[in-house]
């Protein structure tokens, strides 16, 4: 049963030598991220599964000690999917896709050890009604399950945005805000997922294969931050 979950933004600038000179601005979203796991490590679980996006529609697994990079910003930085468990990973020939590989860098931060991790990158196109059955699937498995959920809202807030000045992205953006802080399940399944597609939303699926697993689940929301610096909206909770 899923006893707690963690929504983290996951944009490589999170990642300090990443943003380099800019990392001040994103300082109070990593504060959220690490008062979010915080949370999960309350829950006690005897399993984390961390959820992202992919480039594909997935869902694709990656064992515990799976290989992630920040290479390909400039940086000489490898991460793991929690601790290495050497044999589980052998011969995967897979890395972490980013979000997932941010997810990999915020455990680190904080010290994560001692549960199992797992991880699981769902892309754009995966269909609404397939990422709650995923989501299922992960809460009907034994024991204590947590997770941690990955991904930006809209990146159209701005003219400077990624996606340049939407001006559907504030809404849709104050919306996901709301549900993922109210833990409101119906609203999160019902995100358009032609809508977040075209505001560059990479967190819908990971939010809707979330809903689906707390559909039995009873769990409270709390929202820790919600910005849009770069134009990019995102947004930090806890359900527990």
């Amino acid at each position: 049963m899923l006893v707690a979950a963690a929504v983290c933004p996951c944009p490589p600038l999170l990642v300090p030598e990443v943003a380099a000179g800019a990392a001040p601005e994103l300082d109070a979203a990593r504060a959220a991220c690490t008062d979010a796991l915080g949370v999960l490590a309350a829950a006690r679980p005897d399993r984390l599964v961390v959820v992202g996006p992919a480039d594909t529609p997935g869902p694709e697994i990656y064992p515990q000690g799976a290989p992630g990079t920040f290479r390909g910003f400039g940086v000489d930085l490898d991460v793991r999917l929690g601790t290495d468990r050497g044999p589980e990973t052998e011969g995967t020939g897979r890395e972490l896709p980013y979000g997932l590989a941010v997810g990999a860098w915020l455990l680190g931060r904080t010290g994560w050890a001692d549960t199992p991790v797992e991880g699981i990158g769902v892309g754009e196109a995966l269909p609404a009604e397939r990422c709650a059955a995923v989501g299922r699937d992960v809460a009907a498995r034994p024991g204590r399950i947590a997770l941690l959920v990955l991904g930006d809202a809209s990146a159209c807030r701005t003219l400077k945005a990624p996606g340049y000045l939407d001006e559907r992205a504030a809404p849709f953006d104050a919306e996901v805000a709301r549900a993922l802080g109210a833990a409101d399940l119906a609203a999160l399944a019902a995100l358009d997922v032609t809508l977040a597609r075209e505001l560059k939303a990479s967190g819908r699926a990971p939010w809707q294969v979330l809903a689906g697993a707390a559909a039995d689940a009873a769990l409270a929301g709390a929202l820790l931050y919600e910005d849009a610096p770069y134009g990019v909206g995102y947004v930090a909770a806890t359900w527990s």
